[in-house]
């Protein structure tokens, strides 16, 4: 027969802290808690008051006070919020007693502020874990993830050799999230791909991203219309989340055909390689959620060799105080200059020479036929 594990507080022990009527719903809160978060706090409770005597005893030069502030951080990080309300009681019970004992004030004003905002700050962050329901570093390495399998959605398929493609995304304020993301699949010689605009910019507008990037992923090649899927998934969310463009492009690497539908995105532009020009798409629609029906014009044609098609979003071309259009023939412009000397090696580079002087979220995805 298996033994049963000893009890964390002997019961003598217990019956000794059971005659002190203050420490009774002590005891109670802590027998209530987590093992983890109990053991944890027993652990921080005991170096808090260990340095405490051992600051007033023995010396305050190898015990400083300023080792409570670790003590504090620590607890921030791991501990629950009661928990860290009982952590912060007994660290002021310590300082009390460094200086009550010693009487020589080595508890200046300027520590007490400092341990002030780290308990605020500890505070702040036991909170915040204590919404998502998570202890530690947990919740950014939650977001860490979330961000690494963005990046990998939005990375192109593998195109055959007479194919290439180039997609380059630059966040708001150089934040790892933003509102602008592409999807993509490729299902034998038929590619299809979206480039998705959310409103706003930077990390208000991700998180958004994140959970549309799922389901727009999820949509694409499931569906026959892809843009009418997404407009009636959209039109279906209670509140204003703001408004949504997309263009969706459906490719053939086998003929180079290919269809172009948008829904309030800026417009695609092709390469025509044979009179060396860059012209405009037609394809046009309203923004995804506003009607519960959305139709769009698409637009059709072939890529041949050397030809490529760009698509980006609203944060390439739009500058405060100017045109979009005034936007687009800059675009236009800075194409015909970068790009027919190497599409792939120039695509960052042409997002730099746009962006330089606002900061937005934009995307940009190369497709062109070698």
């Amino acid at each position: 027969m298996s033994s049963r594990p000893a009890p964390l507080i002997p019961p003598r022990v217990r019956a000794l802290l059971g005659r002190v009527p203050l420490l009774v719903p002590l005891v109670r809160f802590v027998r209530r808690l987590s093992a983890k978060d109990r053991n944890l706090l027993i652990a921080l409770v005991a170096v808090t008051l260990l340095i405490g005597v051992l600051d007033a005893e023995v010396s305050a030069y190898w015990f400083s006070p300023s080792l409570l502030i670790l003590v504090t951080l620590i607890g921030g990080l791991q501990l629950r919020l009661r928990s860290l309300v009982v952590l912060l009681c007994t660290v002021a019970l310590s300082l009390s007693y460094m200086e009550a004992v010693r009487r020589v004030g080595n508890i200046g004003p300027g520590f007490l502020i400092t341990m002030c905002f780290t308990a605020v700050l500890a505070w702040l962050m036991a909170r915040t874990r204590g919404k998502l329901g998570v202890q530690g570093l947990r919740g950014d390495a939650m977001l860490l993830e979330l961000r690494d399998r963005l990046k990998r959605q939005s990375e192109l398929p593998p195109f055959p050799k007479e194919w290439g493609g180039k997609v380059v995304l630059k966040q708001a304020g150089g934040s790892s999230f933003g509102g602008d993301f592409v999807v993509s699949l490729r299902e034998g010689d038929n590619v299809e791909m979206a480039v998705v605009d959310v409103s706003g910019k930077g990390v208000d507008a991700g998180t958004r991203a994140l959970m549309l990037s799922g389901t727009f992923g999820g949509l694409l090649g499931s569906v026959d219309d892809f843009l009418a899927a997404c407009n009636t998934y959209l039109h279906r969310q209670l509140g204003d989340e703001g408004f949504v463009t997309a263009v969706h492009l459906t490719l053939d690497l086998s003929t180079g055909a290919y269809t172009i539908t948008s829904a309030g995105h800026p417009p695609v532009v092709k390469f025509d390689a044979g009179t060396g020009t860059w012209r405009v798409s037609t394809a046009k629609g309203v923004v995804l959620g506003v009607v519960p029906d959305l139709h769009c014009e698409a637009d059709r044609g072939v890529l041949r060799k050397g030809d490529a098609l760009m698509l980006f979003t609203d944060g390439l071309i739009e500058q405060p105080g100017r045109d979009i259009d005034a936007g687009l023939d800059r675009l236009l412009g800075e194409a015909e200059r970068l790009l027919p000397s190497g599409f792939r090696d120039r695509a960052r580079q042409l997002v730099q020479s746009m962006t330089s002087g606002h900061n937005d979220d934009c995307a940009l995805v190369l497709i062109w036929r070698q």
